[in-house]
C-alpha cells in the first residue's frame, strides 16, 4: 500500500503517515540505514511505474543518501521531498521558525498546564496555524490533520503530546531539547536542584538564577550542553515561565525524567 502511495501526483496526510510507518520498521521515529536505502529504491521505482519523474527535491535527497549506508531521516525531512497534500506539518516549522517560539507556543495551547497538549488543544493549534496560513480546510480535514499529528509525534501512544515528543517538529539543530535528553534526572534529585538553586526560596526561579543553573550544567556535561549556548538555552526555557517566574512545574518539563 505505500508503495502505491508513492505513485501519487499528491499524498493525503493519513498517507504520508502510513508511509511513515511502513519504512520506519523498528518505530524509533526515524527511516535510517537499510530502511532508507529500501525506501529510496522504491521511491524511483513508484514514480517510475506512474510515468512520474522524480521532483528536483526528490533528486537531491537520492543523490544525498543513495550511497549514504549511514544516512538518517525523521518526520520533517520525509514530508518535505514527498508531495504531501498542503505540506500540512511544514505550517509548524514556519511558525516555530526557533526554540523561545516552540515553547512560547507551547505555552500558549498547553491550556490546562498539564504539561500535555492533548487532541482538542492540538486541534485548536492546528486550526489557528491554518487561519494564519489564509488555507482553506474543513472540519473532517481539520480532525484528519489533527489525529495523524498526533499519532506521527506521540511515541508511547498515550493519546496526548508531551513536550518532547512535539519538539520533534523541530529541527534537530534548532531542538535543544535533544541535548537535554541526557541531562535529565530522577524526580527526587530535580526537587533537590531546584530547591538549591532557587536561592531566594520563593518557590520559582528568575532569569539569574536559571543562568546560573544552566553554567553548572552545561560544566557537569560538557559532552552534550555547550556553554556558548547557554543564552539559547535560557531564552527557551524561561518562554514557559510566568512573566518571568519559571516555576517548578515548568522547569520539570526539561530537566526531570519523571512526571511531577
Amino acid at each position: 500500500m505505500a508503495n502505491a502511495y508513492l505513485q501519487g501526483v499528491e499524498i493525503s496526510a493519513s498517507q504520508f503517515l502510513d508511509i511513515f510507518h511502513h519504512y520506519d520498521i523498528d518505530g524509533n521515529g526515524y527511516i535510517e540505514g537499510k530502511e532508507l536505502q529500501n525506501f529510496i529504491r522504491e521511491l524511483q521505482q513508484a514514480r517510475k511505474q506512474a510515468g512520474l519523474e522524480l521532483t528536483d527535491k526528490m533528486k537531491a535527497f537520492v543523490e544525498k543518501y543513495e550511497q549514504n549506508a549511514d544516512g538518517k531521516i525523521g518526520i520533517i525531512e520525509l514530508v518535505q521531498i514527498l508531495p504531501t497534500e498542503e505540506n500540512f506539518l511544514l505550517f509548524f516549522r514556519q511558525q516555530l521558525k526557533s526554540c523561545a517560539e516552540f515553547m512560547e507556543a507551547w505555552r500558549n495551547y498547553d491550556a490546562d498546564h498539564s504539561g500535555y497538549i492533548e487532541a482538542d488543544e492540538l486541534k485548536n493549534f492546528l486550526k489557528d496555524l491554518l487561519q494564519r496560513a489564509k488555507k482553506p480546510y474543513d472540519e473532517k480535514k481539520l480532525e484528519e490533520y489533527t489525529l495523524t499529528t498526533l499519532k506521527i509525534f506521540d511515541s508511547n501512544k498515550d493519546g496526548k503530546l508531551c513536550l518532547s515528543e512535539m519538539a520533534r517538529l523541530l529541527p534537530d539543530q534548532e531542538n535543544f531539547l535533544l541535548k537535554f535528553q541526557g541531562v535529565k534526572m530522577a524526580r527526587k534529585e530535580f526537587n533537590k536542584i531546584f530547591e538549591l538553586y532557587d536561592q531566594d526560596r520563593n518557590g520559582y526561579m528568575d532569569e539569574n538564577e536559571l543562568d546560573a543553573l544552566l553554567k553548572d550544567l552545561c560544566e557537569k556535561n560538557n559532552k552534550v550542553l555547550e556553554v556558548s549556548k547557554i543564552p539559547t538555552y535560557k531564552s527557551a526555557i524561561m518562554a514557559l515561565s510566568d512573566g518571568g517566574k519559571l516555576y517548578r512545574t515548568e522547569l520539570a518539563l526539561v530537566l526531570c525524567a519523571e512526571e511531577m
